[in-house]
């Protein structure tokens, strides 16, 4: 049942499997979703999608295929076959209405045909998603009908009925979880979030914290005497250097790099933090400062801060080629470097084997001759949720990743 919907569910982004999608079907054949469109929504959205990510790729599959329900062929002949199936008795109603239904379809299809009797279906259908005036209506009879505004569509998904057109299908359509797509940009928190997956905890420092489960354990063999004992306490080890491109083509992403920034200054579990910035490409000199005034030797970021530390650098990587590839190639105009950028990020590649490069600007716009070396040097990650994640991934691992 809705086969071609898991297929537009993959279509749209949303990863679903087979195992999930069985799930799903059993739960609908169990009567979870209470023959309704909107129960059929929520219960669809927790079986099938894993990640508030991808609420808004689970919007558009459900407004396309559910949007036009009210206007899906239906069979009679099929109608009569699922309420032969016992699993599927509507709810609300008992055994003796059923059967009654079924006597009253059986009457009406001998009465009119089958042709006949499915253009005044789709008569009533249209009518009932035009108006909705919650009466219990029969094609041509009194009673309660499969077609009226309390019907029911083959497979308990109800039809017609007061608001069912605003309630699922309109919930898709306004699509109220864009903001939690994996390719939106990162606010300040969700930065914090993903940085603190960078912990590293070890033990170092003082003999000062008690150990509850050795003291428990020493005690117990101790035949109950009380015996405290104590251990280092466990502190984030990771040290972090953060290099980021300033002016020039980052001036669109300054809000952005902004978050980043923030984040990183406001967490409070690395073992050192440092930042630097730097103007297109790194040369002989890094910045303190975002003005790029008060330089700091390369030579000297690499005698100050070792080889274990983390690198993210941050950079649309887009400039002139001779600024990566000439001696002097520097543009800004006072500045002259003896040895090419490219030099450089082959230095800083070599002296911190875990460096990432993160690029703000979107990945299909990364066609570019200096952002195609780089990238060889440095794995390169969109600044996006999914990117950060995939660059702490990448600076967490215990074999350094090659360049992407």
């Amino acid at each position: 049942m809705f086969i071609d919907f898991f297929y537009l569910l993959r279509q749209k982004g949303v990863p679903v499997s087979v195992t999930e999608w069985i799930s799903f079907t059993e739960a609908l054949y169990k009567g979870f979703m209470q023959s309704n469109l909107n129960h059929l929504y929520y219960i669809g959205r927790a079986f099938l999608v894993k990640s508030e990510a991808y609420y808004d790729m689970y919007d558009l599959a459900f407004r396309e295929y559910f949007g036009g329900i009210q206007t899906e062929p239906l069979e009679l002949e099929k109608v009569m076959e699922w309420l032969k199936n016992p699993i599927n008795q509507l709810p609300n109603l008992s055994r003796e209405e059923i059967e009654e239904m079924k006597r009253e379809l059986e009457a009406l299809k001998e009465k009119y045909g089958l042709d006949e009797l499915m253009r005044m279906f789709r008569e009533r259908l249209k009518e009932q998603t035009e108006r909705h005036d919650g009466g219990k209506k029969w094609i041509g009879t009194g009673g309660t009908s499969p077609f009226g505004a309390y019907g029911y569509h083959p497979g308990g998904i109800r039809v017609g009925g007061e608001g069912w057109m605003s309630s699922a299908v309109k919930v898709a359509e306004e699509r109220k979880f864009r903001s939690y797509r994996n390719d939106l940009i990162l606010d300040v928190r969700q930065t914090k979030m993903a940085l603190k997956k960078l912990r590293e905890l070890k033990r170092e420092g003082l003999v000062e914290e008690l150990d509850i489960d050795e003291t428990i354990d020493k005690t117990a063999k101790e035949g109950g005497e009380i015996e405290l004992v104590f251990s280092r306490s466990r502190e984030n080890t990771i040290r972090l250097l953060l290099l980021m491109d300033t002016g020039g083509s980052m001036a669109p992403y300054a809000n952005l790099c902004d978050r980043l920034f923030s984040a990183a200054t406001q967490m409070e579990h690395f073992k050192d933090f440092q930042h630097f910035f730097f103007h297109n490409c790194i040369y002989q000199d890094v910045y303190t400062d975002m003005w790029n005034a008060k330089a700091l030797p390369t030579e000297k970021l690499f005698s100050n801060y070792h080889r274990g530390y983390k690198v993210v650098i941050v950079g649309d990587a887009r400039m002139a080629y001779s600024e990566l590839f000439d001696r002097y190639g520097c543009i800004d105009y006072y500045y002259s470097n003896e040895q090419p950028g490219v030099e450089w990020l082959e230095r800083i590649k070599n002296h911190y084997p875990f460096t990432v490069w993160l690029n703000p600007t979107p990945k299909q716009y990364w066609r570019h001759p200096t952002v195609d070396a780089i990238s060889r040097i440095f794995p390169m990650y969109e600044l996006t949720l999914d990117g950060l994640k995939d660059a702490i991934r990448a600076l967490t691992s215990k074999v350094k990743r090659p360049a992407a």
